[in-house]
């Protein structure tokens, strides 16, 4: 019976991964179209968001979501993806 525990344990964890991985990597393909930067790099760029705001990589990338449907980023999520942006542009070979 422990063993079947475990394995529900792991399944939940498993699925809830899953979900989140798709949460991100949707929020990529909006960092893609809005901040106009290749897919390689929209998790950078979520990542640094995420770390300049304490925030987990989910939240922020859920909060990309609602804002590519047409909601309005927190100011602070809008100030922090705007310098990763400029940070991410400043990195960029001419």
């Amino acid at each position: 019976m422990e063993e079947l525990e475990r394995l529900r344990v792991e399944n939940r964890q498993l699925q809830l991964a899953l979900a989140s991985h798709a949460v991100v990597d949707q929020a990529i393909g909006v960092l893609t179209v809005l901040g106009q930067i290749p897919p390689c790099d929209g998790f950078t760029v979520l990542r640094q968001v995420s770390q300049h705001t304490n925030l987990k990589l989910t939240q922020v990338a859920e909060q990309v979501l609602k804002h590519g449907q047409g909601a309005a980023l927190p100011d602070v999520l809008l100030g922090e993806l705007h310098a990763a942006l400029v940070r991410h542009a400043a990195s960029r070979p001419v």
